[in-house]
């Protein structure tokens, strides 16, 4: 990588420059003023986050700030507008498919609505986008289509009381193809108009791109799809846009960069949208980035005419925005490189939540606190009939760890109703296939007895403390004929009340013994579930995958079981 500027004394020559060349030009026209503001990789990250990697950013001092979530995120920008007539929200990729429970329980719809609600108006896409399919990005998140059973499955009722009906933005990539093509399959670039003081507008090509990585990645591996390279297709819509009149321009590339960890500065900058920042068209005034959860400001990279443009780019998880200030010439519609300024702002949680932001992260939150899902039912209902097969006895209730607190989950995937690519399959058939792949790892149901004391505990250790200071929720399904609610506003430990545990018709009683099923890896606590160790009597009934396909063959239909056993009191 050749020469890499830091700070503003890199535009300081080419400013003296072009008012030698060009005097009075501010005299003749007055520049268009423009504030771009973009976030990067927030993963769906909206619930204010109290851990130091996740909620914080270092200073120049090392000081660690307090900062992000989504109340915070649409405070501060609605700050930072104040005062511009010409301004532009967008983000730079990996916006969800991310990790928060909240979110990920809800197909990314949250981190949707709260891009819509602050006013993004476009979205690279980013490889996280593609960890579920083309048609998911495009046609759910895109266009708001619903699959399964609405407001269980997908299209769920948002905060404001409306259904799910995807971005209000303009997701973007240029150089996502089918495979074997070059038409993106995406819009490539999106333009802008901006007003101009006195009248009339300018226009601002925004290129969008998606780190080659993609379909070959980890999480996004896509076969049927391809990546263009990032600097062919840059130059590629740079001069495109350059033939429809467009001559202020911006590359928004979801590609990694680092320069140090300091949020306001560049140093010792490597890392391929460096590479690319110095191959890419001179066409192309300044370039944002994301993707390797770096932030950086003040970077600044020659193109390869040697005039000095701008490389930004902004934290993960929603810890702070990029605000880049451009000026444009209104008769040439060109940037004024000399004058941009950047800065990263760091998202305080000093300033008034926003109440609509606060509501939405708070109706997200307490809609995934019940802790159930259908298939987490389902299951816990062919572990009970396994149970009643094999055990020879009674049996009260049976428990599966939905998301353990350690160790592997038995939940492996959603199971499939429709048609897929296997010729026996058909819409509403279970091949075996499919049940093996949402459930089961050859672990044995057990029948086990235990005190009502320690199911008590047991559900009490759904939640346990974190060394952070934060509290992790691992739900356990329970099956039919169970009910029981909590109060998460309570002291961890005191959040279940056994009057409110019913098992049939009567409250637990801690001092009875009741027959539970559940597979032997979360009865010998290897799930987190401690309380469960001291139970007597073990039978050991079937397999997982085979008790659970046994139970789909018993079953005329299998509908998705209602959640109505866990309750959460709000």
């Amino acid at each position: 990588m050749g020469p890499v500027l830091t700070g503003p004394t890199a535009f300081l020559s080419a400013a003296l420059a072009v008012s030698a060349l060009q005097p009075g030009v501010a005299q003749a026209a007055a520049p268009v003023d423009v504030q771009l503001l973009s976030i990067t990789d927030l993963h769906g990250y909206l619930t204010p986050q109290n851990d130091a990697v996740n909620g914080t950013v270092k200073d120049a001092q090392g000081n660690s700030i307090v900062v992000g979530g989504a109340p915070y995120i649409a405070t501060h920008l609605k700050n930072l507008r104040q005062g511009h007539q010409n301004s532009i929200t967008f983000t730079s990729g990996d916006d969800f498919s991310g990790w928060p429970t909240e979110v990920a329980y809800h197909q990314d719809e949250p981190t949707v609505e709260f891009l819509n609600a602050i006013g993004v108006e476009f979205a690279a896409v980013g490889n996280h986008e593609l960890d579920r399919s083309l048609e998911f990005l495009r046609d759910h998140m895109g266009k708001g289509r619903c699959f399964g059973e609405i407001d269980v499955d997908s299209c769920f009722t948002d905060s404001t009381g409306r259904r799910f009906r995807g971005a209000d933005y303009t997701i973007s990539s240029a150089n996502i193809t089918r495979k074997g093509s070059t038409k993106p399959i995406f819009q490539p670039y999106v333009i802008k108009q901006v007003k101009v003081t006195g009248g009339g507008n300018v226009r601002i090509g925004f290129i969008n791109l998606t780190t080659p990585t993609t379909v070959t990645g980890s999480t996004s591996y896509q076969p049927e799809l391809d990546n263009l390279p990032l600097v062919e297709t840059a130059n590629r819509y740079a001069a495109e846009l350059k033939r429809r009149g467009v001559e202020a321009i911006v590359a928004n590339v979801h590609e990694g960069g680092t320069a140090g960890d300091v949020y306001d500065r560049c140093g010792a900058p490597s890392g391929p949208v460096f590479d690319f920042a110095e191959q890419a068209s001179p066409d192309i005034d300044a370039i944002i980035t994301g993707h390797w959860h770096a932030l950086f400001n003040d970077c600044v990279v020659p193109d390869p005419a040697g005039n000095p443009r701008p490389v930004v780019e902004a934290a993960n998880h929603g810890r702070l925005p990029n605000e880049m200030n451009l000026k444009i010439d209104p008769r040439t519609g060109d940037v004024i490189r000399s004058a941009t300024t950047t800065v990263n702002h760091p998202v305080t949680r000093d300033v008034t939540p926003d109440p609509a932001m606060t509501r939405l992260v708070g109706h997200w939150k307490a809609r995934a606190a019940d802790g159930e899902s259908t298939l987490g039912n389902l299951v816990a209902d062919a572990q009970y009939a396994d149970a009643v097969q094999t055990s020879g006895g009674p049996v009260d209730l049976a428990l599966v760890a939905t998301a353990p607190l350690t160790g592997s989950n038995s939940l492996r995937g959603d199971l499939r109703f429709a048609k897929g690519a296997d010729p026996a399959d058909r819409d509403g058939t279970v091949l075996f296939g499919e049940a093996w792949s949402a459930y089961g790892y050859a672990n044995p149901v057990l029948t086990v007895s235990l005190t009502g004391r320690r199911l008590e505990q047991a559900l009490e250790q759904q939640w346990q403390a974190q060394a952070d200071g934060t509290v992790r929720f691992s739900p356990l399904a329970v099956s039919a004929g169970v009910r029981y609610s909590y109060d998460a506003s309570r002291q961890v430990g005191d959040r279940v009340d056994p009057s409110d545990v019913l098992i049939g018709d009567a409250p637990l009683d801690p001092g009875r013994t009741y027959r539970v099923a559940a597979l032997a890896y979360t009865l010998i606590g290897a799930d987190g579930f401690t309380a469960l160790t001291g139970f007597t009597d073990p039978v050991r009934g079937s397999r997982d995958y085979d008790a659970f396909r046994a139970y789909l063959q018993s079953q005329d239909t299998t509908a998705p079981p209602a959640l109505d056993r866990v309750t959460a009191a709000l």
